[in-house]
């Protein structure tokens, strides 16, 4: 993974690990731990995993079962005016730990989070949205797609269902901050839609047209083009052939999705019949970095989103 090097350059960021009793979670945290990369943060009981994972005793650990009458109340404060109540706010603590998580962050006890091992992407994000909130109206997501050299981002593929013009354009812009942060390359953003330049006539194809159009407004310096085809967008010979014109060349490395139907299938079959790793969904315009995990997620898969969510928090401070 191009990007473990990457980490290796930058003080180490701690990491919260919330699902503490997951096989997967602590055998990447034993791994991370060995190999020096990232400070561990689990949520979980020590003393039923400490002999299985020796390595592990390197980590902080926080019981959620014990001491926690501060995030208890802490929690009460921030939520009481959305009608939660103090038996609430113990029940959420106890037994849903991206809360507990979300308040070490906010605490200044770590610096970002990864979970979903076990939980849905609503369960993972809804306590992130609440509590460490969006730096604007629109938090969307997105996948690092990884082989060998060749590292694309596609967007929004986990979040944002049927986002507007005007959202796109801010998933686009956001894009274009997450790719320069994580890959440093010089961004090429494509706007994705099944017409090229005009090919086809549809409201569907004038929504991408419109968000390619604001996205470049907003973003002069970089190369932002739509609506494109997919392979009109990464293939230089289609390219060619059916938008000469288009300052992408058939090499964009940014790909914006137009709904989450398309984003979540391609970044699949990307995976499953590309040979690409996919990392996440990743999420970008929150406060501090809260990254999801599919539950299938093998723990390579963990391990590479542990080292993306380590370099966000350290990019963010740049």
């Amino acid at each position: 993974m191009k990007l473990l090097e990457e980490v290796k350059k930058y003080p180490k960021k701690k990491i919260i690990l919330p699902e503490g009793n997951d096989e997967r979670i602590l055998t990447s945290a034993s791994y991370v731990l060995e190999n020096d990369l990232v400070d561990i943060v689990l949520i979980g009981n020590k003393e039923e995993v400490i002999n299985r994972y020796p390595i592990l005793e390197k980590a902080e650990w926080v019981n959620p079962k014990e001491n926690t009458e501060y995030y208890i109340e802490k929690l009460y404060n921030l939520r009481k005016e959305k009608g939660l109540s103090k038996e609430e706010a113990k029940n959420l603590i106890e037994n849903n730990y991206m809360y507990l998580a979300c308040l070490l962050v906010l605490d200044k006890k770590a610096d970002g989070i990864v979970s979903g091992t076990c939980h849905s992407t609503s369960d993972t994000l809804r306590p992130a949205l609440q509590l460490i909130k969006g730096k604007t109206d629109l938090v969307s997501s997105f996948f690092i797609m990884e082989k060998e050299d060749n590292i694309l981002l596609f967007a929004d593929c986990g979040l944002n269902q049927n986002p507007s013009s005007e959202e796109l354009a801010i998933i686009g812009s956001d894009s274009i901050k997450s790719y320069e942060q994580l890959v440093g390359d010089n961004p090429k953003v494509a706007y994705l839609s099944y017409s090229t330049y005009g090919s086809s006539s549809h409201e569907m194809v004038e929504k991408v047209k419109k968000a390619s159009e604001i996205a470049k407004n907003n973003n002069p310096n970089y190369l932002i083009d739509g609506e494109l085809q997919l392979d009109s967008a990464i293939i230089p010979e289609v390219a060619n052939i059916k938008c000469p014109s288009s300052p992408l060349k058939g090499e964009a490395n940014i790909l914006i999705f137009p709904d989450l139907n398309s984003g979540n299938i391609g970044y699949k079959l990307l995976e499953r019949f590309g040979g690409f790793k996919a990392y996440g969904p990743l999420t970008q315009g929150l406060n501090y970095p809260v990254n999801d995990l599919s539950r299938g997620s093998s723990v390579e898969d963990i391990i590479g989103v542990i080292i993306i969510t380590s370099l966000q928090a350290t990019k963010s401070m740049i």
